[in-house]
């Protein structure tokens, strides 16, 4: 796989991933998708497991421990395979469309139906199919793109982020599995940014405080965060971390440059609008990063 990959791609990459996530990521918000897991005898967080590996067939827990890396196993495992004596994975799949569906068509209104959301579906699914020929390494994206496409547009615009999304993230795992960091570890990285709640990344994740604070050692004493009593970077751990983000974005790239400069940039003005409504109904705290990214 060749890439003509600058500064300038990568950069134009990561943004335009960064203006279409929140209009993928409703879904794992979505109230309406909540009861379709409702009624197929699941609680949310059973269905987001399920729903999200379906694309897999019925997946045994490791390997969604394993594609989904940063989660406590012990809560995988209480998910998974217990949903799939609930329900199959083709309909827990048809569930988590159906839901976003119903989302879309509420917050998005009469918009849904607009041009500019018709051609943005376009552009975002040229730049998905782009990648479908490139699965190597990537199984998530790999076991989506091998799902069928829907044929209304706001559910195409979902879809192929959805896939950029699968595709980048298959590929931020290679990027930290090569910087040898486990999930919770790289978790714990992401906290020390600052740019996220150290309490909302590990419950989220169901990781126990013991299990933090010894990954917390862990990075310590391999210099990757500093002793004092503050979660926070060294020097150089805010360069392995740079270099984890650069890899992934690198790795990331390719749908962006095969769809060239210009059209992904008039796709992220054409989808920013609908992210925005995505995000101010379901997730607000990507509301003031989509403002800064419009600069």
């Amino acid at each position: 796989m060749t890439q003509n990959v600058n500064r300038d791609s990568l950069a134009l990459a990561r943004k335009t991933w960064r203006t279409l996530e929140p209009y993928h990521g409703g879904v794992y918000f979505s109230p309406e998708a909540a009861d379709e897991y409702a009624a197929l005898g699941v609680d949310a967080r059973t269905g987001y497991f399920a729903s999200r590996s379906a694309a897999l067939g019925a997946a045994p827990a490791d390997l969604v421990i394993a594609t989904f890396y940063n989660f406590n196993p012990q809560l995988v495992r209480r998910a998974i395979p217990a949903a799939w004596e609930a329900a199959t994975p083709q309909r827990f799949a048809a569930a988590r469309l159906s839901g976003i569906d119903a989302t879309l068509r509420r917050v998005l209104g009469a918009n849904i139906s607009s041009p500019a959301l018709a051609r943005a579906a376009e552009l975002a699914r040229s730049a998905a199919e782009a990648s479908v020929c490139h699965p190597q390494g990537r199984p998530l994206f790999a076991a989506h793109a091998a799902l069928p496409w829907p044929s209304a547009p706001h559910l195409v615009l979902w879809h192929a982020q959805t896939l950029l999304r699968e595709f980048r993230g298959d590929g931020h795992v290679a990027a930290l599995l090569a910087a040898g960091l486990s999930g919770i570890e790289a978790l714990v990285t992401h906290a020390a940014t600052g740019e996220i709640d150290a309490g909302v990344l590990r419950a989220s994740r169901a990781w126990t405080p013991e299990q933090w604070e010894q990954a917390v050692q862990n990075l310590r004493e391999r210099g990757w965060l500093d002793d004092g009593p503050h979660l926070a970077l060294t020097e150089d751990g805010v360069r392995r971390r740079a270099e984890i983000e650069h890899t992934t974005d690198r790795l990331a790239a390719l749908p962006y440059i095969t769809l060239g400069p210009a059209a992904a940039a008039e796709l992220r003005s054409l989808a920013r609008p609908f992210s925005l409504a995505v995000a101010e109904a379901l997730l607000p705290w990507a509301v003031d990063r989509l403002s800064a990214d419009s600069a």
